[in-house]
């Protein structure tokens, strides 16, 4: 039946009255309360015009899912990203990625936008961040860009909570970031490594990264258990890795209270570079003397579902790594009691295994010895890439045997040597120089 004049509107319409006050009022409802009431907004104005356009404006918002709910907490940038990484991010991120996005919060976004509110930061707020980053010379533009995606993900899920209507990233440019010039080893490099890496206790541990590709954490976290000795296949499932020490007892202010500095360092001190200040009023650092202590080199899942892998050896690399067990089961008979290890693949002569930052020395020493340019432990990861993609390997395989899911990441690590280069320019020249 038509709605007549004398007929009430329905609920929850939209009303705009002329007040006894003198002013012109809008009401729109835009929700329901936690209590169960309607959420009704109210705007007041001289202009009747104004007040109009501010009621259409609420209807829109509300149509558009874009109202913050009655008594929703307005949040600084600061609370905001405490909140996502100590509440949201921690629970389901990795260890690493979480320490980057602390890393980004706290040392980078916080101290120079935490006082805005959330629903006030613009994008030239955040790009000018990331232009004095770069002015000051002091960071590379990598790190410019961590705080980039770290934020830009903070930010969305703020928008997913309604904790704002606009996303500023919607807008914000990413800093440019150029791609590190990696040069993978030269076949000659290679064979000269794997050469010197023979004469080294533990060296096959490189070879199987300069042949394997195998991570870092991944090849100090092989074990035995995981080796099959028929199929010759080699589980990857886990890796170690270093993770910062933190407090395992109740109170850390007062936990190894003799390992807080009290007072500054005297003006003639040698002992550092920088001095470091005394600690504060409840300094709950120095976890790493705390007795109960948690973190340390631990082992931890590999770094994604397509990182837990099966390698099938070369029978060469089968036959090093024989050999290197022979010549283990002789140090552990050797030592006896005094044996501490599992069955850690490369270990310290007393079992336990190798520490990642020993690890990184040796790779420096074996280079110097091996008479090869210095270079990351991880460019023989690209090495073993480009090798595959030297031997035409079809891509699908290499992405198996190297433990990627992103066709983009195999683009990264598979480069063109000097001798892929010089190949092509001999096959150009016999194609189209060739004489009759």
């Amino acid at each position: 039946m038509p709605r007549t004049k004398t007929t009430r509107q329905p609920n929850g319409t939209s009303s705009v009255y002329y007040g006894k006050d003198g002013y012109w009022h809008g009401r729109v409802t835009v929700g329901t309360k936690d209590d169960g009431t309607p959420d009704r907004r109210h705007v007041m104005r001289k202009n009747e015009a104004e007040v109009r356009d501010k009621v259409r404006e609420l209807e829109n918002q509300r149509d558009n899912g874009e109202i913050r709910q009655a008594g929703a907490k307005r949040w600084r940038v600061s609370e905001w990203l405490t909140h996502w990484v100590e509440n949201i991010a921690a629970p389901s991120v990795r260890y690493k990625t979480l320490e980057g996005y602390r890393t980004a919060v706290y040392k980078h976004v916080v101290p120079a936008l935490g006082q805005r509110w959330m629903d006030q930061t613009e994008a030239e707020h955040i790009e000018k961040l990331y232009a004095k980053m770069l002015r000051s010379g002091d960071f590379k533009p990598g790190t410019v860009h961590q705080v980039h995606r770290t934020a830009r993900t903070a930010w969305r899920e703020a928008k997913k909570r309604k904790v704002i209507r606009d996303n500023p990233f919607d807008l914000v440019k990413a800093p440019r970031l150029e791609e590190e010039e990696i040069e993978p080893f030269e076949p000659e490099e290679v064979q000269a490594l794997m050469t010197a890496a023979l004469a080294r206790r533990n060296g096959v541990r490189f070879i199987l990264a300069l042949s394997l590709g195998t991570r870092k954490g991944e090849s100090l976290g092989f074990r035995w258990s995981r080796l099959n000795t028929t199929t010759k296949v080699l589980r990857v499932s886990k890796q170690r890795q270093r993770q910062t020490y933190e407090h395992g007892c109740a109170d850390p202010a007062a936990c190894v209270a003799n390992r807080h500095k009290t007072k500054p360092c005297p003006v003639s001190c040698k002992k550092h570079k920088t001095c470091p200040p005394p600690c504060p009023a409840g300094c709950v650092k120095h976890a790493r003397y705390c007795p109960e202590r948690i973190g340390g080199v631990l082992e931890v899942e590999v770094k994604s579902s397509k990182g837990r892998r099966g390698i099938r050896l070369p029978d060469q690399l089968f036959e090093l790594l024989m050999s290197h067990k022979e010549t283990q089961d002789k140090e552990r008979e050797a030592a006896g009691d005094l044996w501490h290890g599992d069955d850690w693949m490369f270990t310290q002569p007393n079992g336990k295994p190798l520490d990642p930052r020993a690890d990184h020395d040796e790779w420096k020493r074996l280079l110097a010895g091996a008479g090869v340019r210095d270079a990351r432990l991880h460019d023989a990861r690209h090495t073993a890439a480009t090798v595959l993609l030297l031997l035409g390997v079809p891509q699908r395989a290499v992405m198996d045997f190297m433990g990627w899911s992103n066709t983009k990441v195999a683009e990264r690590y598979m480069h063109v040597t000097a001798a892929m280069r010089d190949d092509i320019a001999h096959r150009l020249s016999g194609f189209l120089w060739t004489r009759e």
